[in-house]
């Protein structure tokens, strides 16, 4: 009989959940950066291995909100605790023993679902005997970690077709992306207030053609992000293009534009518009 189901990847922010799904999936599909809270919504990867077809969503870290999109954040963090039928708990193995799931969320009570603690960044921390331990780096216990999952899982028939990697379309990928190559261009805090909104995607074109807005939140932030000449804004454009471009596997034209929506992060229609609901 084969096992199907969702295992969501939770835990506070900067713990390795990105690095680890696209470590799981084999494919670079959530944003990978050193800074903490740079995924802001659910990613989800599928791995199917043999009988067993993992839905794996990458959730945004649990953390204490400071403004509305925090709240937005948190509120989807939770979404997809209460929505899998695992959880796996990650925290840094540097950091052991981890506290509880549920003091770390913030819950009433313990989630319905199984709860696998997994312990991340093994490559840079001694072991402890007895835990589940991983490295998304190294690959190191993966298996180990997948065996412990599918045990949990339920049975039942697949719910995608065995060669899929993901559930979303290219265009929330490459919004992604874009705000990948922000968090790698970008300094200090300037990341966090760069959100981007895909206005075109025509897959039929070669290369394909995007549109894309990035959206700050001051005028002198606009001047930042193009940079003197355009130069900051042509460099974080060719990194994102070459993201894009390697999980479509086509030539892609990235057409970017750079405007202000004023203190979006904390404005609810903002966050809305740009499909981050906050409840």
């Amino acid at each position: 009989m084969t096992r199907c189901g969702t295992v969501v990847l939770a835990g506070r922010p900067n713990v390795g959940k990105s690095t680890l799904l696209n470590a799981l999936v084999g494919e670079h599909l959530a944003i990978v950066s050193p800074k903490p809270q740079s995924t802001r919504l659910p990613v989800v990867g599928l791995l199917t291995k043999d009988d067993t077809q993992y839905i794996f969503t990458d959730s945004p870290g649990l953390l204490e909100p400071e403004y509305k999109l925090h709240e937005a954040m948190r509120a989807a963090a939770l979404r997809a605790i209460d929505d899998a039928e695992v959880i796996a708990y990650l925290h840094p193995l540097s950091e052991y023993p981890a506290p509880p799931l549920a003091s770390l969320a913030g819950l009433a009570r313990a989630p319905r679902a199984p709860v696998v603690m997994v312990y991340t960044k093994a490559d840079l921390a001694p072991a402890h005997p007895e835990t589940l331990a991983v490295s998304g780096t190294t690959g190191a216990g993966l298996d180990t970690m997948l065996a412990a999952l599918r045990d949990r899982l339920p049975e039942g028939p697949f719910h995608y077709d065995p060669d899929e990697l993901a559930t979303q379309p290219m265009r929330f990928f490459a919004a992604e992306f874009v705000r990948e190559a922000a968090f790698e261009q970008l300094h200090e805090e300037l990341p966090y207030s760069v959100a981007c909104e895909i206005d075109e995607f025509r897959e039929g074109a070669e290369p394909v053609y995007i549109r894309a807005v990035l959206y700050v939140e001051r005028d002198s932030q606009k001047g930042i992000v193009i940079g003197e000449g355009g130069r900051t804004i042509k460099a974080l454009g060719a990194a994102a293009r070459a993201k894009i471009e390697a999980l479509l596997g086509q030539r892609v034209f990235l057409d970017l534009h750079v405007k202000v929506l004023p203190k979006w992060r904390r404005d609810e229609p903002s966050l809305k518009r740009l499909g981050y609901a906050t409840s």
